[in-house]
Parts: C-alpha cells; sequence; structure tokens
C-alpha cells in the first residue's frame, strides 16, 4: 500500500493572491481518491514536530524567531507570507508528514508527503513562500537517529534547491542534487554537491537524456540508503514560471526514473510535492497525480 503523509492544517487560508498555490494541496489526495489511485487508509495524518527536531537542519534563533512569530520584517518580506500561528503550525506539520513519511518508506520502498518541498528555506532564513526545509529536517533527523548512514536528497523542481544546498553545503554524508533553471529563481544560487543549471526552453528529450546521465552519476557517487525526492512540476510547458518545455509525459517519465533507479538497487525514498505554477490547476493536479501513479507502478503497490 502507498502511504501519503497528509493533513487538513495544509490548506492554508490566506489573503487573496496568495490562495491559488495552496489549492493543490487539497485537490490531490481529492483527486487521487476519485481516479481510485489509492483509498482512504492511504492517507495518515502528521502530527506538531517538536523544536529540537526542527534544530536539525535549521539555526536555533532563527527557528525560535519564527516559530514565536517574532522574525525580523525583512525576513517576513523575503518569505512571501504573512506571518501567522497557523502558518508556522503549517510547516511543523508538513515536517513531522515527511519524517513519518520516511518511515513508511523503510516499509514499503516509496511514501509521499501530499505537500513540502520547501526547498528554499536555508539554515538561518526563509525564502520564496519556505519557512522551514522539510525534506532537510527529515534528512538530518534520519541521519542524527542513524536511521540512514548516507543519503541523497534529488531536487528536479525548475528552481534551484539553494536552502536545501545552503544547509548541507559542507555534509559529507548528505548529498544535494539539484537540476534547475539556469536563469530562473533564486538568483543567487548556493553551491549544492551536484548542480546541473538548464537553459530555458529545454524540452523532453534533452532533459530526459541529461537527467538520466547525472542521476547515475551522482547514484554511483552517493552511494545512498536512503533518497529524498523533491517532486516539483513547474518544469511544465504550461507553468508561468518554469521557463522549461516538458511535457506531461516528460514529467511522468522524470519520475519513473527517479523511482526505477530506487527500486534497482532497493533504496527507499520519500517524496514531496515541490512546485507547480501552471495558469490552470487541474494541469498542476494531474502533474502531481501521476508521480503517484507512477511509484505505485513501479514499486508494485
Amino acid at each position: 500500500m502507498l502511504k501519503i503523509a497528509h493533513h487538513t492544517a495544509y490548506i492554508h487560508p490566506l489573503p487573496e493572491g496568495h490562495r491559488f498555490p495552496m489549492l493543490k494541496y487539497e485537490l490531490i489526495p481529492a483527486q487521487l481518491l476519485h481516479e481510485g489511485v489509492v483509498n482512504k487508509e492511504s492517507f495518515f495524518e502528521p502530527g506538531l514536530v517538536d523544536r529540537e527536531t526542527v534544530y536539525l537542519a535549521h539555526d536555533k534563533a532563527y527557528v525560535d524567531d519564527l516559530l514565536d512569530l517574532q522574525l525580523d520584517p525583512k525576513m517576513v518580506r523575503r518569505i512571501g507570507f504573512p506571518m501567522s500561528k497557523s502558518l508556522v503550525d503549517r510547516e511543523l506539520y508538513l515536517i513531522d508528514g515527511t519524517i513519518k513519511a520516511c518511515k513508511e518508506a523503510f516499509k514499503y520502498g516509496v511514501a509521499f508527503n501530499t505537500a513540502g518541498g520547501t526547498h528554499h528555506a536555508g539554515r538561518d532564513f526563509g525564502e520564496g513562500f519556505c519557512l522551514l526545509n522539510d525534506q532537510a529536517v527529515a534528512a538530518a533527523y534520519l541521519y542524527e537517529h542513524k536511521l540512514a548512514k548516507k543519503i541523497l536528497i534529488i531536487d528536479l523542481d525548475v528552481h534551484q534547491g539553494n536552502g536545501t544546498a545552503h544547509i548541507f553545503e559542507d555534509h559529507p554524508d548528505i548529498i544535494t542534487f539539484s537540476i534547475h533553471g539556469e536563469k530562473n529563481f533564486p538568483f543567487k544560487k548556493e553551491k549544492s554537491h551536484f548542480d546541473l543549471a538548464l537553459s530555458d526552453g529545454i524540452d523532453d528529450m534533452a532533459y530526459l537524456d541529461i537527467f538520466l546521465k547525472a542521476l547515475e552519476k551522482v547514484m554511483d557517487f552517493a552511494k545512498p540508503d536512503f533518497v529524498f525526492y523533491q517532486a516539483g512540476v513547474d518544469v511544465l510547458a504550461t507553468d508561468k514560471l518554469g521557463k522549461f518545455n516538458l511535457s506531461p509525459m516528460g514529467c511522468k517519465q522524470r519520475d519513473m526514473m527517479v523511482f526505477q533507479c530506487c527500486k534497482e538497487r532497493g533504496i527507499p525514498l520519500e517524496v514531496s510535492m515541490g512546485g507547480g505554477y501552471s495558469p490552470q490547476i487541474k494541469d498542476i493536479v494531474n502533474a502531481h497525480v501521476n508521480t503517484y501513479r507512477s511509484a505505485i507502478e513501479v514499486f508494485d503497490l
């Protein structure tokens, strides 16, 4: 059975102009159930993760200021969301969901969080609508508790996982791998262990060829015993922020490559959704649902 972390807190009430990006977190589980891809027993609810766990990947002063709603106004502007307790709690649910999904992945090979992939949050900063970095905290948790010795974070969002790179830049055993748009946000890139910056307009064939070669190289180098996958769908040609030219099928083939590689090597993985900003919400939701379909097909769940 595919196990999926989901909480109603993921769907956060925001002022006009911020609501659209959150809508998919309600629609993804609804569509999965509607199509019969999963059933209600597939979903589990995370709780609020504790501060000490968040400290594993983030600076204590930043975390305390965030959780106590005492962030500097400049940092609030950098994040892009007006601060509230419910928004901060949402981040804590996200992190716990990703950690719990990791534990399910050890049992089933793969598990999902219906949200997450908040990869712009660095050790001591939030950015680009990301307050805390769910996969980074979960990776640090697995490492701290000796649940994994070598970890690889594969970030295929169109935007560089700058926050994740910032957190693990000097870490010898948590390896970061980002394929992203060369000229896209963030305009100040951090240094991942492996970065591939691609040109605007890249299509399915070119992207998949580059990715497959890079994936095999990175896997051979990292030799991970756990993988995190940030499966952003803002690589789609329809995405208003993406600047890539991938089709829905190309995006699905990308996902299949990740899952097949991990399955063949016997490596469990956790998947968080990442970005998606196509004007038509159906394009975003369908692309994300394809990621779930791909995992079920590859892992025979």
